[in-house]
């Protein structure tokens, strides 16, 4: 294995020194032949990063994970997780590493992770390996995200392996490397608190305390105070996704980050014709983790952190389950409150209109959003025409004329800002349909349409001329069959 010079790049072992039985020391599988599909500039430079020399041959075995920095010490992480609401005691990174974190002239630390590196101790079978769609995907709707204005981890570049992969047909391989604050998540507190180590328990808290939510430290009670805070930041996250129509599709504990950042895209997609039951996932057959539920999602995963939080919250038992159960309540308030002031922006009403009307509001307009088909996306952008004198774009998206042209008086008196409107409501998602011609023109070597598209969704609040193709919902056709799939 080769090493990259120090002056290249610099990456500390915090996670691995703090918590070494939570760290399995590997190392990432060979890359036949590795070629950059994608490499992410703006967030090389902001990370220090110098991009030419992450395209040269050593900077790319950096990417896959075979040339280590000087200091580095490649990990795989343990966690377990709630998966569909069945318990795993061992899950953790069974096709990653966590090559070490990066710390700025800020002195911010942030992950440098890969995904589809190979097999670790934590593999269950799997070959370790991924395929260029899957990794093409996460580094698309992330970078999406992002240019959103949602708190998400961010891919740092693509790299194609050179090796065939085994799914229901030979695949190219590929692997990601993101960045993430931390991937610390609900799993990794399951798995401290499993292995009845309270002392392991109490440095993963300390940690993330750390890392992440530094005002808990000074709180008289400094766990419950971390709960607090991951509450926090998960309900915001929640009310964020609801508002693009992200629907995550795999909110299992360990895909539930204490940084308040979204993890995983697997079977990840946004819905276009509002339907709080849209689920995409293929594996989600119950519908588990469909749109409307995954602010539930979000509160059971929480209640999860909380019972793994209890030995630090008191020694007393009855008083920490108290404690944690008065904190969890405020969930729904935070993330109920996240919601409204987001659907005032989307609606763009101004601040002095009370959280009762508004809520009342949205009410009527969802039952008519789902009784008509509407899609979510376009209906916003149209609305804003609307604030603006012309209603018949948005009225045209709906057959009950009589009930919406009721519902338009009743939001125009309110006074409605249409530019206000156009900042927070974005005119291109990454469409479905657009993401798999993508990824599908990407699995045969034509990465063109991806690059199109990252460059589209860069700035998705421009309405840009000659992309309407963009801004348009799939075919119908389209839509009624449409699975996503974890890549595994």
């Amino acid at each position: 294995m080769s090493v990259l010079p120090a002056q290249a790049l610099r990456l500390d072992d915090r996670f691995a020194t703090a918590l070494p039985e939570m760290a399995v020391p590997w190392q990432a599988e060979e890359a036949p032949e590795p070629r950059l599909l994608a490499l992410n500039e703006p967030l090389a430079a902001e990370l220090g990063l110098d991009p030419a020399v992450l395209r040269t041959p050593e900077g790319l075995r950096l990417l896959v994970g075979t040339t280590i920095p000087d200091g580095a010490r490649p990990v795989a992480q343990a966690y377990s997780g709630h998966q569909f609401g069945g318990y795993s005691p061992r899950l953790g990174d069974g096709r990653a590493l966590l090559l070490g974190e990066l710390v700025g002239a800020d002195s911010s630390v942030r992950d440098l992770h890969l995904k589809g590196s190979g097999r670790t101790p934590f593999a269950r079978g799997g070959d370790g390996l991924a395929a260029v769609g899957p990794m093409l995907r996460e580094y698309v709707i992330s970078e999406a995200m992002h240019a959103l204005g949602i708190p998400t981890t961010r891919a740092l570049a693509v790299v194609g392996t050179g090796r065939s992969i085994r799914r229901e047909t030979l695949l190219p391989g590929a692997v990601l490397a993101r960045v993430a604050s931390s991937h610390l998540r609900v799993g990794s507190f399951q798995y401290a608190r499993a292995t009845d180590d309270v002392d392991l328990l109490r440095r993963l808290a300390d940690l993330a305390i750390e890392r992440h939510h530094p005002s808990a430290a000074d709180a008289e009670n400094r766990y419950l105070a971390l709960f607090e805070a991951v509450l926090g930041v998960q309900a915001s996250l929640v009310a964020r996704w609801m508002l693009v129509g992200f629907v995550h599709g795999v909110m299992n504990t360990d895909n539930m980050t204490i940084s308040g950042e979204t993890i995983d895209y697997g079977p990840c997609a946004f819905m276009e014709a509002y339907d709080p039951d849209t689920v995409y996932s293929s594996i989600d057959e119950g519908g588990r983790y469909r749109y409307g539920n995954q602010p539930l999602a979000a509160e059971w995963n929480l209640a999860r952190l909380a019972e793994a939080l209890l030995p630090l919250i008191s020694e007393d038992p009855e008083q920490a389950i108290a404690l944690a159960v008065e904190t969890l309540k405020t969930f729904r308030p935070r993330y109920d409150a996240a919601l409204t002031d987001g659907m005032r922006a989307k609606l763009g009403l101004p601040v002095d209109v009370d959280d009762a009307a508004v809520t009342g509001l949205v009410d009527d307009l969802l039952e008519l959003l789902q009784a008509n088909h509407v899609d979510w996306t376009s209906f916003f952008r149209r609305l804003a025409g609307a604030a603006r004198g012309d209603a018949e774009p948005a009225r045209l998206l709906f057959l009950d004329l009589a009930g919406f042209d009721a519902w338009l008086q009743r939001w125009r008196a309110l006074g409605p800002d249409g530019a206000a409107m156009d900042r927070v409501n974005p005119v291109y998602i990454p469409r479905n349909h657009l993401v798999e011609e993508a990824l599908d023109a990407a699995t045969t070597g034509d990465l063109t349409l991806v690059e199109e598209l990252l460059e589209v969704l860069g700035s998705p609040f421009a309405e840009r001329p000659d992309h309407e193709r963009y801004a348009e919902p799939a075919p119908q056709d389209f839509g009624a069959t449409f699975r996503t799939f974890c890549g595994t």
